[in-house]
C-alpha cells in the first residue's frame, strides 16, 4: 500500500504523472478464486500497456511529448534523453508573457521555493503506422459478468538538478508499475461479489526524514473503516499512534494547486521570526485556514471575532484529519451552545459575543475536542506565560484562542527566551475585513509578531488551549 519517495522538502523538481487507465474483464463464474484470477489478468494487461511503446507522457501546458518506452523519444527535437529535468520548465506555458519568453529563447527565472512541480499526463497511442487490416466480426452467445472501471493513477518522484529526462522517466515508469500492483492488491482485498471499488492513490507528507508517501485506499470506504490499514502503516513506518497521518484530510497539497474554498492557509509561513537572546520559536504544527470578519457573506464586523478564531481552530482539526465535519457556521456555533444549555434559544442568529469558555464548550460539543483554560488576571501577566505557551505549541501544536474585554485573537506561536524572559507572540487577527490578500495581511500586521505591549496591560484574559485527541 505504500511507496516512499525522497523528502520533497529538499531542493529539486517533483515530477507528477496522472492519468486514467481502463480496467475491464469478463467473469465466466462468480467463484471468488476465478474472479480474482480474471482481475489479476486484467491488471497484467494494464501493466503491459504502461510498459509498451504506445505509452506517452505529455508535459502539461507545454508542447513536450515523451515516449518513455521508445528509448525516451521526445518532441520537440531539442528535448533529448540527456536533457536535464529542470530544463523542461522553460517549455511550460502559464501565460502569454512566459510563452513569449520561451519562443524568444529566454529562460524563466527559477522559483525561489525549494521544490518545483512538473505535471505530466499519461496517455496511450491508439493508432499504429501503416495500413490497417480489415475488421473481422464474430458473434458468441454466453452468459458472463462484464466488469469495468477506470484506474486514476497518480505517481510522484523527486528529481535533483543532475537528473536527466531518461533517468526520471525510468523511475516514473517503475513507480507506475508498482502503483498498479498496489492497486491490484487493494481491488482484490475490497472486492464484494462482482462489485469493484476503485483504488484511490493519495500522497502524504510525513515528518523528516520519511518524506512523501503514496497510499492506495478503496474509494468510497470512509476513514472510519480503514483504521486497521492506518495502524499497519504507522507500524510499518514507525510513526506514533497518537495522531493521524493517513486520513484523507491529511493528503499532501501540492504547492502549484490552489485551494478551492478561497481561504488562505498558514499566512504566517512568509513571516521572518523575531530574534531574541537565547530564544527559541515555538509554532502551530500543521495547516489551518485564516478566518476573519466579513467572510462567507456574513457581516460579523464588531462582534464575531471569537467565532472566527474558533473557526480557525476547527479548520486546524479538520485539516489534520482529527475530525471529518466541516467548519461550523456562526449559527451552528450558537445552536451548539443552546443544545448544551449554555444559552437561551433567542441566542441563535443573534449578534452576541462569545468568549474562551464558550469556545471550549463548542469544541467539545461539535468536535469532541477537550481544551485547557488559562486564566490571566491582567494583560501584563501574559509576558510571564512563555514557558506554558511554548510547552503547548511543542506538545499540542494547536492554535490558541485568547479573549479579553470585547476582543478575541488567535495565537499561532511564541518566540521565548527562558534565560531573559523575552517573549513575542505570533498573532492571527480575526478583525481583518479585507480580501484574501497575503501581502496586505502580513504587511499590515493582521498576521504578525507582537510584543507584550500588544495586550491591554490591565484587562483580564482567558486563553483556550485545545488538546489533540489520541487517535490515528
Amino acid at each position: 500500500m505504500v511507496v516512499v519517495d525522497t523528502n520533497p522538502s529538499l531542493s529539486g523538481t517533483l515530477l507528477r504523472v496522472r492519468g486514467r487507465l481502463k480496467l475491464s474483464c469478463l467473469l465466466d463464474s462468480t467463484d471468488v478464486l476465478l474472479a480474482h484470477k480474471a482481475i489479476s489478468e486484467a491488471f497484467d494487461t494494464v501493466r503491459s500497456q504502461v510498459k509498451s511503446e504506445s505509452c506517452v507522457l505529455t508535459v502539461c501546458d507545454s508542447p513536450v511529448i515523451i515516449w518513455p518506452n521508445k528509448s525516451v523519444k521526445a518532441t520537440p527535437e531539442e528535448i533529448t534523453p540527456d536533457t536535464l529535468c529542470e530544463d523542461l520548465h522553460p517549455w511550460i506555458q502559464t501565460d502569454e508573457q512566459e510563452s513569449f519568453s520561451r519562443k524568444s529563447g529566454k529562460k524563466k527565472s527559477k522559483k525561489s521555493s525549494a521544490v518545483s512541480i512538473i505535471d505530466l499526463h499519461l496517455m496511450m497511442e491508439v493508432t499504429k503506422p501503416g495500413p490497417l487490416p480489415a475488421p473481422i466480426l464474430s458473434r458468441t452467445v454466453q452468459s458472463n459478468h462484464f466488469l469495468s472501471t477506470t484506474l486514476p493513477v497518480d505517481c510522484v518522484v523527486l528529481t535533483n538538478c543532475s537528473d536527466t529526462v531518461k533517468d526520471s522517466c525510468e523511475r516514473l515508469m517503475e513507480a507506475l508499475t508498482h502503483q498498479l500492483c498496489e492497486m491490484e492488491k487493494v481491488t482484490l482485498q475490497h472486492m464484494k461479489g462482482t462489485r469493484l471499488l476503485v483504488p484511490e492513490p493519495l500522497h502524504f507528507l510525513l515528518p523528516e526524514p520519511k518524506g512523501l508517501v503514496t497510499v492506495i485506499y478503496p474509494a468510497g470506504v470512509p476513514d472510519s473503516q480503514l483504521e486497521s490499514q492506518r495502524m499497519e502503516l504507522h507500524q510499518q513506518l514507525e510513526l506514533p499512534d497518537d495522531r493521524p497521518y493517513f486520513r484523507r484530510a491529511n493528503a499532501y497539497h501540492f504547492p502549484n494547486e490552489p485551494y478551492r474554498d478561497g481561504y488562505l492557509r498558514n499566512p504566517h509561513l512568509v513571516l521572518t521570526h523575531p530574534t531574541l537572546d537565547d530564544g527559541k520559536v515555538y509554532l502551530v504544527q500543521g495547516i489551518y485556514s485564516y478566518y476573519h470578519y466579513m467572510q462567507d457573506r456574513m457581516d460579523d464586523n464588531g462582534w464575531g471575532c471569537a467565532y472566527r478564531s474558533l473557526q480557525t481552530i476547527c479548520s486546524w482539526f479538520q485539516q489534520q484529519g482529527y475530525v471529518e465535519r466541516s467548519v461550523p457556521t456562526h449559527k451552528e456555533i450558537q445552536q451548539a451552545l443552546v443544545d448544551i444549555g449554555d444559552k437561551q434559544v433567542s441566542f441563535v442568529e443573534s449578534r452576541q459575543w462569545i468568549g474562551s469558555i464558550e469556545v471550549q464548550a463548542v469544541l467539545n460539543q461539535l468536535l469532541g475536542v477537550t481544551s485547557k483554560i488559562m486564566f490571566v488576571s491582567q494583560g501584563s501577566e501574559l509576558a510571564s506565560k512563555g514557558r506554558e505557551l511554548a510547552s503547548h505549541f511543542l506538545n499540542e501544536g494547536t492554535p490558541i484562542m485568547i479573549g479579553g474585554g470585547v476582543l478575541a485573537h488567535t495565537i499561532l506561536g511564541v518566540a521565548w527566551s527562558k534565560t531573559t524572559g523575552q517573549i513575542r507572540y505570533l498573532i492571527l487577527d480575526p478583525h481583518f475585513t479585507g480580501a484574501e490578500d497575503l501581502q496586505v495581511i502580513t504587511d499590515k500586521g493582521w498576521c504578525g509578531w507582537k510584543g507584550p505591549e500588544f495586550w491591554d496591560q490591565t484587562a483580564y484574559y482567558n486563553l483556550c488551549l485545545p488538546q489533540k485527541p489520541k487517535i490515528i
